[in-house]
């Protein structure tokens, strides 16, 4: 069995997302890593971006999303997720990871993550 994936690495934001306060009014940077599997058969016959997974489309997604406020960053996920999935019917796995730089935790803590991997059936 040959798996396919797109993966986008590293896509850097700023937003106001969390419980605090604070975190509303000055926002954080976050990471996102989102990757999805489908079959590409049909794009690598073709060469035709209308037969494969647009990775512009992919980032245009995160990029709506994380302006969206939310308390949760599972939350975001969720959105993110569902927009991926819904918008192309073709893939067969998602996982979408958020990671918020520096939180103000109380602590000396690069990072903090959500992550949500789905294999889809049907």
């Amino acid at each position: 069995m040959v798996e396919h994936s797109i993966t986008l690495n590293n896509i850097r934001i700023y937003a106001y997302h969390g419980c605090l306060e604070q975190e509303a009014q000055i926002g954080s940077n976050y990471r996102i890593d989102i990757s999805v599997c489908a079959n590409f058969q049909k794009a690598i016959a073709s060469d035709e971006l209308s037969d494969a997974i647009d990775y512009v489309h992919l980032n245009q997604i995160v990029k709506q999303e994380m302006a969206i406020r939310s308390e949760l960053l599972e939350h975001v996920a969720g959105r993110i997720f569902q927009r991926i999935k819904s918008d192309f019917e073709q893939i067969t796995k998602i996982s979408v990871e958020i990671a918020k730089l520096n939180p103000p935790i109380g602590g000396d803590v690069e990072s903090v993550s959500v992550k949500i991997i789905e294999q889809i059936v049907g």
